[in-house]
């Protein structure tokens, strides 16, 4: 039987709306007939669905992954000669080879934004591109720093690899990874010189949390055991010249440790488990500032006793909280505020309204402050309360705007769109009476006050406050001239303002 606080939701209480919130957190929302598809389900089906989806993965494109290879023996002699023979001529043309072929790898990475941007929008395995994107943010790595697209692609499909599957399994391949070897500088980790970079993120960042169980000298220490790890091109390369082979002191423990010991000492220590379901805590259920509540800490804790219990399958926990009371609890509705990708996605997927302009959108998410495979630094993305300024909450509005109606601000550069949007279809389940609870009749007619109350309840992942409710159906009620599709999508430009729009 599960701990009371894991204690699953009642089955007779998963409705409409619980099924609603589901189908924001595991993933990236969907239109209300995706809601009464998944309310119909039942609770343990409809997690499910989002834990082992029955549709396959969507086939990645072929990308090239020689657009920054390593120079042939025969060009690095020519580029040595150049070099000797001070040959003007030669060498500029080694550095005009070298710029185009950047080039080309600057627009391999802005396709690669635009596909993954694109996939997000279309899975049908929304949670695993929620916990790909999760994992990017966890273990960050920027392409500006790598300068090599193709590898920032290989931990992309790394991340949705492991994305649902074992964490330990997981850190074993991040310290094997080009991308991160390199943006760690792990690459010039030599037993002569060692680099403390990869071994204090796996410490402060991936895997204890900062402060949490280790000292300076463990940094020192798992740096040597790391000594070696590198790559050759795109493949990971072990140089056992490099590697420091002699006793090293970890947590206390001595002997000849190697990387894979320093990840597995890591995953030993109990913080482990309760650092990372607290990331996927703040990521799921509740990002408000300050400390969490009583029932929080209890939450993240029987979370992590699960998660170390199961020798760090994420499966099982994912499950697990997905069907507790507690991720149901009204002090988690509207909870999260939305990161610039939850806010796009969510907006085309639950809206349903034309994309307009893919390279637009990610263009919208880098103003937000989420630019794909560009975290800000290691730490990846603050999230929470950062996501929100003046500047990106003018962009937040603007793009909403864009996306129901083709209209942009003029300081964009955003392609104008006429592609019309009909709306209609999300008062469609109202009509039917599919969103009513507690045994309510279906309505006899729709007015004005139940699609303003309908709007807002799925629009702001909560129940609207009495007062918005009043606004919006005396604006319905105004402007009853104008055609049903025109009004439905000016009231949900007014619902995009609202500052609890931001939140899901």
């Amino acid at each position: 039987m599960a701990p009371p606080p894991l204690r699953p939701l009642p089955a007779a209480k998963f409705d409409y709306w619980k099924a609603h919130h589901l189908l924001h957190r595991a993933g990236f929302g969907g239109a209300p007939e995706d809601v009464r598809s998944l309310a119909n389900l039942g609770l343990d089906k409809a997690v499910d669905a989002f834990i082992e989806p029955a549709a396959p993965g969507a086939q990645a494109p072929l990308w090239n992954a020689d657009i920054m290879r390593p120079p042939t023996p025969a060009e690095a002699q020519a580029a040595q000669e150049a070099r000797r023979m001070n040959d003007e001529a030669a060498l500029e043309q080694i550095q005009r080879e070298r710029q185009r072929r950047e080039g080309l790898d600057r627009e391999q990475m802005r396709a690669a934004q635009t596909w993954w941007l694109t996939r997000m929008i279309e899975t049908s395995r929304p949670l695993e591109e929620k916990m790909t994107l999760f994992w990017h943010g966890h273990c960050a790595t920027g392409y500006r720093t790598i300068e090599d697209s193709y590898h920032m692609i290989a931990q992309n499909e790394l991340f949705r690899r492991h994305a649902l599957g074992n964490v330990a399994d997981l850190m074993f391949a991040i310290i094997r990874d080009p991308a991160m070897l390199e943006y760690l500088d792990n690459d010039e980790n030599r037993r002569q010189r060692p680099n403390e970079n990869l071994a204090r993120e796996l410490m402060e960042l991936f895997v204890l949390g900062e402060g949490n169980g280790y000292s300076e000298r463990d940094i020192k220490e798992g740096a040597r055991a790391l000594t070696g790890f590198t790559f050759d091109d795109d493949a990971f390369v072990f140089r056992a010249n490099d590697h420091d082979a002699t006793p090293k002191m970890l947590f206390g423990k001595r002997g000849n440790w190697s990387g894979d010991d320093l990840v597995r000492f890591l995953l030993e220590k109990p913080v482990a488990s309760e650092f990372l379901c607290w990331k996927l805590f703040r990521y799921f259920v509740n990002d408000a500032p300050g400390d969490p509540t009583a029932d929080g800490r209890a939450f993240v804790r029987a979370l992590a006793k699960q998660l170390r219990d199961g020798r760090y399958e994420l499966k099982p926990v994912l499950r697990t909280m997905f069907r507790s009371a507690y991720f149901y609890d009204a002090v988690n509705a509207a909870a999260v505020i939305k990161s610039p990708m939850q806010l796009i996605v969510q907006a085309v997927r639950s809206y349903r309204t034309p994309v307009r302009s893919m390279s637009a959108l990610v263009s919208a998410a880098d103003l937000m402050g989420q630019s794909l495979f560009q975290p800000p630094s290691v730490k990846g993305w603050d999230g929470g309360r950062a996501w929100i300024n003046t500047s990106t909450l003018f962009v937040r509005q603007n793009v909403l705007i864009y996306l129901l109606t083709g209209r942009r601000p003029q300081q964009y550069d955003w392609p104008v769109t006429d592609d019309a949007y009909d709306a209609r279809h999300l008062i469609a389940d109202v009509k039917a009476g599919a969103t009513q609870t507690e045994g309510e009749p279906p309505p006899a007619f729709l007015d004005a006050e139940q699609v303003a109350r309908f709007l807002l309840r799925f629009s702001l992942a909560a129940r609207p406050h009495q007062s918005r409710v009043d606004a919006l159906s005396a604006f319905l009620r105004q402007n009853d001239g104008a055609a049903e599709n025109d009004r439905l999508i000016a009231a949900l430009a007014l619902i995009s303002a609202m500052p609890e729009f931001q939140l899901c």
